[in-house]
């Protein structure tokens, strides 16, 4: 096979791996508060919302060691037992204790800091300078479509349910679980690429299969690897505490806390609005389908602002989600740079929470099993409840593929430790939100999102003014 169409494989199955891995437990997010509900156990006291603030939290404080677990065991087998210790934790609502349910939460946390380290080593692996943003293109939209399938069973099977029960949830758990290893074993697809004459494939090649006959390179390779990971560690605690950094940070926290929102709570809240009728829970799958549209919309813009000159694959991406054209728009506009993209992202939720405001009402996140009767300030309607999805991915997407375009062009010359800034951030604050989502009403979290939203966006303003005027600096000095 060609070489370049051998790459192009190995993105396209690692893109399906992702799809079939997180349509189980991107849908299992979604769910497992209002299904946690539920349960007919008097030993179970476990929280869906303090699990994934577990998870965050340790997927943070794990970042630090990822990229040492992927170097020493390879990116192939770093996907595969992180997919395994995803399906574990989904497999553990087929018949839940708490210690196991928490204990999952703890491994997927690992787990998730080495998938995506390695995730990001493949795609560096099999792609070079001309093809990354066509190959993280394709990626994105195939992971996005997990969104799609996964909420698209839970409407169907629980379509007109009113309570979960157990025989519901061991099928839907069971169904997930079987997804997830599905795309566990397409990580043994990937094959090995070709190598090639530059020393950045020589380097990031090593990483994928480690010659094991080489005995003397690879005990070179663990002596220099604490040392790697403590000049890593030293870079990111130093750019941590830059000025852009610090001022991106607030952005990068609100981002945090409204994937927190959009990816746990809104759906919880959908399905105790007993005013919806007997679909209130069957909506939290057609909710996160909304939100799948936005972000998808949303995220073809990454290609169109964040690629820079307009090629071929961007031409592509941005035909086939007009997303991605409007926002390509939006970013041309070179005097104000990223800034009316996030403009319209705060806009899009600002919007989204006055209306969510109005129709959900506030006891929704906390409520029993049994839902609520309390209504907010109008007369509660789906389709007011399905746009606000909408919106809440919609602006998501303007937040996170500006942030990462900012953060690319800023550090570009020392973007690992950046974006490892960035995930932990990001992974701080939506385990704190995730943690006071136990005990908060629905107004005062949409208090604080718009608070903390309001100020991540005049921080990035003031960043983006910031990058426009070293981006000029740099053209004059090049004259």
């Amino acid at each position: 096979m060609d070489p370049e169409r051998k790459k192009l494989l190995n993105i396209i199955i690692l893109g399906f791996g992702f799809m079939f891995m997180f349509t189980a437990f991107q849908t299992c997010g979604n769910i497992e508060q209002t299904v946690i509900k539920s349960f007919n156990s008097t030993e179970f006291h476990g929280s869906g919302y303090t699990s994934m603030a577990i998870i965050y939290g340790v997927f943070s404080a794990s970042n630090l060691i990822a990229p040492s677990v992927v170097t020493v065991i390879g990116p192939q087998v770093s996907m595969f037992v992180s997919g395994l210790l995803y399906s574990a934790y989904i497999a553990v609502f087929i018949n839940p204790f708490t210690w196991s349910f928490y204990t999952a939460s703890v491994l997927v946390g690992i787990a998730a800091a080495v998938l995506w380290t390695a995730q990001g080593n493949v795609l560096t692996i099999n792609s070079t300078d001309s093809t990354i943003g066509r190959n993280s293109g394709i990626f994105w939209s195939l992971m996005q479509f997990s969104l799609f399938f996964g909420n698209l069973y839970i409407y169907c099977a629980w379509h007109g349910h009113v309570h979960i029960t157990d025989k519901d949830r061991r099928t839907v758990f069971i169904s997930l679980t079987v997804i997830s290893l599905v795309g566990c074993f397409l990580f043994f697809l990937i094959r090995k690429p070709d190598p090639e004459s530059s020393s950045r494939s020589e380097v990031t090649e090593s990483l994928l299969q480690t010659d094991s006959n080489d005995a003397s390179i690879l005990s070179a390779s663990h002596s220099s690897l604490c040392s790697k990971a403590l000049d890593a560690f030293i870079k990111a605690c130093k750019m941590f505490v830059t000025k852009e950094m610090l001022l991106l940070s607030v952005s990068i926290g609100y981002s945090g806390l409204e994937l927190t929102f959009y990816s746990g709570v809104y759906g919880t809240c959908i399905g105790a609005m007993t005013s919806f009728g007997t679909d209130a829970k069957s909506l939290i799958g057609i909710s996160g389908i909304c939100i799948g549209i936005g972000e998808i919309l949303g995220e073809s813009s990454f290609i169109c602002c964040a690629v820079g000159p307009v090629d071929d694959s961007s031409c592509f991406l941005s035909a086939l989600w007009p997303g991605g054209g409007v926002f390509g728009m939006l970013n041309k506009n070179h005097r104000f740079g990223r800034n009316p993209v996030v403009l319209l992202g705060l806009i899009t939720h600002f919007v989204a929470f006055f209306l969510i405001f109005l129709n959900i009402a506030s006891d929704a996140p906390i409520a029993p099993e049994r839902g609520t009767d309390l209504e907010a300030f109008i007369s509660p309607s789906v389709g007011v409840a399905l746009l606000c999805s909408f919106l809440l991915g919609l602006g998501d997407s303007c937040f996170n593929t500006q942030l990462l375009s900012i953060i690319g062009f800023v550090f570009h010359d020392n973007s690992a430790p950046a974006f490892a800034v960035f995930k932990f951030i990001q992974s701080i604050t939506a385990a704190l939100a995730f943690y006071y989502s136990n005990y908060l009403l629905l107004h005062w979290q949409l208090l604080i999102l718009i608070v903390v939203g309001f100020l991540g966006t005049i921080s990035f303003f003031a960043a983006e003014w910031r990058a426009e005027s070293i981006r000029r600096d740099s053209d004059y000095g090049s004259i």
